[in-house]
């Protein structure tokens, strides 16, 4: 088969690509690994569908890691936070605007959003095939698939990959391509868990505050901070809060928390210093401080032996360091560090050692935290991509084959 561009992998990102280059008038063939598209996509939208994220503009392209931020940022310009939102809505989800510049469709769900996406991706002309499986590429260049009904090769004119990263597997995130790209000379950077909790090994106290919230806290580790909610599971530490710090940490940074980030240590010392001297510490921190429940847990697995005056103590509660044994594994991380690198690229994102083939999302070395900004970045990479492809192709020869 030949002429249609054909892009690899139906999540976000494909789909964008896609939608760029029929949008330019280019036939498109998406190949998904999986019997359906958009499974991750629909798994983020379980809790609720963070399409993107409202705030101010320097504030919102700070959450980037600064070694991705100067390459991301002519993408996002052209299709950031507004341009997702207007997308959204074009496909008949309106949007509003959550805690902390959150947005969400109304419904809350990704399955009307990716239902009416493919909708007009297929009334476009865009066809889908499920179940094909990549395998690189043949002596004579040809795309390899594994398909139900055989092997099956390609010859496009353009090809844009968007395989994600090497998180949740199960949903066909799980970094095979590295190989087939490694084989080629692709340079590429070691899969890192991003936006992951941290594996904690509990004192048996702990168990009966698994499944609680923690909020109210603030969490810092070396440059990054987070005042986010997040939750005590079995595993360990997991949620936003937790997500916002995980590079750092992971990174090697100390964790530590502020069980009142809004008062300061003479007050939180005045305050203890004022409860009866026959009480308990616990009685101290519960009566004195209105320290309960798994926050007051939380104090009591990582800070003991607490100091009984009140300065140092109110000095303790001020940043309690977390112990932990790191990152949760990676097949169970929200996204991932590592992949393609940046100098593998150029500037349309085409591959330095693949002339033709384009790479989007999670497949680059890139990442962000949770609130809109991972979305958004897949979404914008996938329509650079697919841009970038469609220009190309219509700079190619017509294929004889």
């Amino acid at each position: 088969m030949s002429g249609p561009a054909v892009v690899v992998g139906g999540g976000p990102a494909g789909l964008m690509a896609a939608e760029a280059l029929s949008a330019a008038g280019r036939p498109v063939l998406i190949a998904e690994a999986k019997p359906s598209v958009g499974r991750k996509f629909l798994m983020a939208g379980k809790s609720g569908l963070n399409l993107t994220n409202a705030r101010p503009w320097d504030a919102f392209l700070a959450a980037y890691p600064p070694e991705a931020r100067s390459v991301l940022e002519p993408m996002l310009r052209a299709f950031g936070p507004a341009e997702v939102r207007a997308w959204a809505e074009a496909l008949g989800q309106e949007t509003f605007v959550g805690s902390s510049g959150k947005v969400f469709p109304q419904s809350m769900k990704a399955s009307p959003l990716l239902r009416a996406w493919l909708s007009r991706l297929g009334a476009a002309g865009v066809r889908v095939r499920t179940r094909w499986h990549w395998a690189g590429w043949d002596a004579a260049g040809a795309l390899v698939f594994h398909t139900p009904e055989g092997r099956h090769l390609l010859h496009p004119r353009a090809t844009v990959l968007a395989l994600g990263g090497a998180s949740w597997p199960r949903l066909g995130s799980d970094g095979a391509w590295a190989g087939i790209l490694s084989g080629e000379g692709v340079p590429l950077s070691p899969f890192r868990p991003a936006n992951a909790g941290l594996r904690v090994r509990w004192s048996p106290a702990m168990s009966r505050h698994f499944g609680a919230p923690v909020k109210g806290v603030r969490l810092t580790a070396g440059a990054l901070a987070s005042r986010g909610e997040f939750v005590v599971s079995r595993k360990g530490l997991e949620g936003g809060g937790i997500y916002a710090v995980s590079r750092a940490v992971r990174d090697g940074a100390r964790l530590t928390l502020d069980f009142f980030p809004d008062t300061d240590r003479a007050t939180l010392a005045s305050r203890l210093a004022r409860c009866r001297p026959g009480d308990s510490l616990s009685n101290r921190l519960r009566k004195g401080l209105g320290l309960t429940g798994a926050r007051l847990a939380l104090v009591n697995e990582f800070a003991r032996p607490l100091p009984s005056d009140p300065a140092a103590l109110a000095g303790a509660l001020k940043s309690v360091t977390v112990s932990h044994d790191g990152p949760l594994p990676l097949a169970e991380a929200i996204s991932t560090a590592g992949g393609v690198r940046w100098d593998a690229v150029d500037r349309n994102l085409m591959l330095l050692a693949r002339p033709g083939v384009f790479v989007a999302g999670e497949m680059l070395d890139w990442e962000a935290p949770t609130g809109g900004y991972l979305l958004t970045a897949c979404l914008a990479s996938g329509r650079w991509a697919g841009s970038a492809a469609a220009a190309w192709a219509a700079r190619q020869p017509i294929s004889r084959r």
